[in-house]
């Protein structure tokens, strides 16, 4: 089954600590490349984020955003007293005065600038991290099967060009032989109106190398196999987005190769039709993951 390079998810959840949701949307990209925007808590997750989506995408331009709502009432950062050192401060200030003989008020407004008096204590954050890993495999799973089912979509439009290109394919077969009938009678028809007569010989030569030179058998048995080809990858469950370009690249050839051998109608704009469905098929695999 083939995924599609594009895709959206977004999930949320409600926790004690406040309601966290990831929002994701991935277009396509020759590589995988990511995206990251973290509230700044979350931030030492970065690395750990990115390992996990690469378990699940393989290609794409990947943007992902975490948001995350406190609850009220919940514990939050907040400030905490040294109580031991602020201690030491005032019996210092009292030995300070005392020594001076003299009486002095706590200045606490120029205390409370020492450092390391007042200190940030911020909650736990092991219960965050772990809630947004696991919220994070959630939208991934999400995203990827979204891009499952895009996928298949363009699978089946990839199948119905197939069906077109095994019947182009299937056409010129039929019609090569009446070509070269039509060729080599042309060729004794122009032969006849000549004044001076050819050996015969001569002129079953030329049918030869000229036919040889129209020959397609060649481009129209890869063709058919490429066909197969494409069938087949199409199953496969591993990303297959680059072999199928390569694929299409394979097909243009073919099809460029056969229009230039062309000497009839029909198979000029047999030519043409094949070229539109590749280049058909062509946008499609280009979003293919």
């Amino acid at each position: 089954m083939i995924r599609s390079m594009t895709g959206f998810a977004r999930v949320e959840h409600q926790y004690d600590f406040g309601r966290l949701s990831w929002e994701m949307r991935s277009v396509n990209h020759r590589y995988l490349d990511f995206g990251l925007r973290l509230p700044e808590e979350f931030r030492p997750l970065e690395s750990d984020i990115r390992t996990c989506l690469g378990q699940y995408l393989s290609r794409g331009k990947i943007e992902a955003t975490l948001r995350f709502n406190t609850e009220p009432g919940a514990s939050s950062s907040g400030l905490e007293l040294n109580q031991g050192l602020a201690k030491e401060l005032l019996a210092v200030q009292a030995e300070v005065a005392r020594l001076a003989g003299i009486e002095q008020q706590v200045n606490i407004s120029q205390m409370i600038k020492w450092p390391g008096l007042i200190e940030e204590k911020r909650p736990d954050p092991a219960p965050l991290h772990k809630a947004a890993m696991d919220l994070l495999v959630e939208a991934a799973r999400e995203l990827q099967a979204g891009r499952g089912r895009e996928g298949e979509q363009m699978a089946n439009a990839i199948r119905e060009r197939l069906t077109g290109v095994a019947e182009l394919t299937g056409n010129v077969r039929r019609w090569l032989p009446e070509i070269r009938t039509a060729l080599k009678q042309k060729m004794l028809e122009r032969v006849a109106d000549l004044k001076q007569p050819l050996d015969p010989g001569r002129v079953e030569q030329e049918v030869v190398i000229l036919s040889q030179k129209i020959d397609v058998d060649e481009e129209l048995d890869r063709l058919d196999a490429h066909v197969e080809e494409v069938y087949r990858v199409l199953e496969l469950e591993e990303p297959v987005g680059r072999r199928l370009d390569f694929l299409m690249q394979e097909f243009n050839r073919e099809s460029n190769t056969l229009s230039s051998k062309s000497i009839d109608q029909r198979t000029t704009q047999a030519a043409v039709d094949l070229k539109v469905l590749i280049e058909q098929m062509r946008e499609q695999v280009q979003n293919v993951e």
